[in-house]
C-alpha cells in the first residue's frame, strides 16, 4: 500500500520486500523451483504500477490466478514469469528489473535476501484450551493467521545475509517508510536482518514509520497502535524516527492510546502525524490516494525525493 502511494509522491522509488512466503502459488514454486518466493515481489510490482491503460492492464494480469483442476490451478501469471526470468537470467535483482520494464513500473523492487527464509514464531495460547502453553508455529502463511500471543519470533536459517543492493537503497534515501502490512511476517522481517536492521537504524534518512489499520485477525489481532509500536523497538532498541504516521479514527477510537503513542513516539525522537487514511466503506484498509498526501506532507519542504519502502 505504500508503495502504491509513494509512486505518486517521488521520483526515486524501491520497495525492499519480504522473501518468506511459503503459502498457495508462491510456496508451489519455491519448492519445486527452488527459487525465492515471488509472490510479495509480484505484488509490490503490481504496486508500481501507473494508473494508466497500459500500467492497469498489466498489473491485472501480474495479477491474474489461473482458475482449473490441473497442475496451473492457482498459479499467478506474475508469479510464473518473473521465476521464468530467474530461470533465464540466473539473477534474482536483474529479473525483477525486466518485469520492471515490462510493466513500466514507477519505482523498482527488490528482495530483502537471495535466499528463501522462513519465519518461526513462539506462540502463547495457541490452544485455546491451553492458554498459557508455549507452541511452535513456522512458515509465513501459517504465523499471518495464528491464533495466541507471539512471544518471540525469527528467521530461518538464522544470520542470513540481506541483498547487498537492498542495504544500499536503504543506507542512501533520503526517506525510509516501514509498513503499513502484516506486521510480524512483512514488516518486522526487515528488523531481524542484522545488516538491514543496521542499514535502517543507521540511514542519513529520516524513517517514517506508518501504522496498520485495525481489524487484522491473527497475528495482530487486538494490538494497539502502542503494541505494534513497541514490538518493533523491541527488534530494533536503536531506531529513531521522523514520524509516525496513523490514521487519527483509530487512534482517538482506542480510548487514552493517543496519549500514550505520542509519548512512545516521542521516545523514538520522532513525532506522530495523525490523518484520515482509510478506505472509507468499513474494511481496513488504507486509501492510497490519502496515504499518498499524507506522505507528501510530511516530505514536503525536505530537498530530494529518493524513497525506500
Amino acid at each position: 500500500m505504500t508503495l502504491s502511494a509513494l509512486r505518486r509522491v517521488v521520483d526515486d522509488l524501491t520497495g525492499v520486500v519480504t522473501v518468506a512466503d511459503n503459502g498457495g502459488s508462491s510456496g508451489r514454486l519455491r519448492q519445486e523451483f527452488g527459487v525465492l518466493p515471488p509472490g510479495d515481489l509480484r505484488m509490490a510490482l503490481a504496486a508500481l504500477c501507473s494508473d494508466d491503460d497500459w500500467g492497469q492492464t498489466w498489473a491485472r494480469v501480474l495479477q491474474h490466478r489461473f482458475s482449473s483442476e490441473g497442475e496451473l490451478g492457482g498459479h499467478v501469471v506474475g508469479n510464473v514469469l518473473i521465476t521464468a526470468l530467474w530461470e533465464l537470467l540466473g539473477e534474482n535483482v536483474l529479473g525483477l528489473e525486466w518485469v520492471g520494464r515490462l510493466l513500466a513500473a514507477e519505482g523498482r523492487v527488490l528482495p530483502m535476501a537471495d535466499v528463501p527464509l522462513d519465519i518461526e514464531a513462539d506462540v502463547r495460547g495457541l490452544d485455546a484450551s491451553r492458554p498459557d502453553d508455549l507452541a511452535l508455529v513456522r512458515g509465513q502463511a501459517q504465523v499471518a493467521v495464528t491464533p495466541g500471543t507471539i512471544t518471540s519470533i525469527r528467521l530461518v536459517p538464522e544470520g542470513s545475509p540481506a541483498n547487498p543492493a537492498a542495504v544500499a537503497a536503504v543506507r542512501d534515501a533520503d526517506w525510509v517508510f516501514l509498513g503499513p502490512g502484516s506486521w510480524y511476517t512483512s514488516v518486522l522481517p526487515h528488523l531481524m536482518l542484522d545488516d538491514l536492521r543496521a542499514a535502517v537504524t543507521g540511514t542519513a534518512g529520516r524513517v517514517v514509520v506508518v501504522l496498520n489499520l485495525p481489524g487484522h485477525e491473527g497475528e495482530t489481532a487486538g494490538y494497539t497502535s502502542v503494541d505494534l509500536l513497541a514490538a518493533m523497538v523491541e527488534r530494533a532498541p536503536d531506531l529513531r524516527v521522523h514520524a509516525v504516521l496513523a490514521d487519527q479514527e483509530t487512534v482517538e477510537r482506542a480510548q487514552g492510546d493517543g496519549e500514550s503513542l505520542a509519548c512512545a513516539v516521542a521516545s523514538l525522537g520522532g513525532q506522530l502525524v495523525l490523518e484520515e487514511l482509510t478506505m472509507g466503506d468499513g474494511t481496513p484498509r488504507h486509501d492510497p490516494i490519502k496515504l499518498a498526501a499524507a506522505c507528501a506532507r510530511i516530505i514536503d519542504g525536505v530537498e530530494g525525493s529518493s524513497a525506500w519502502r
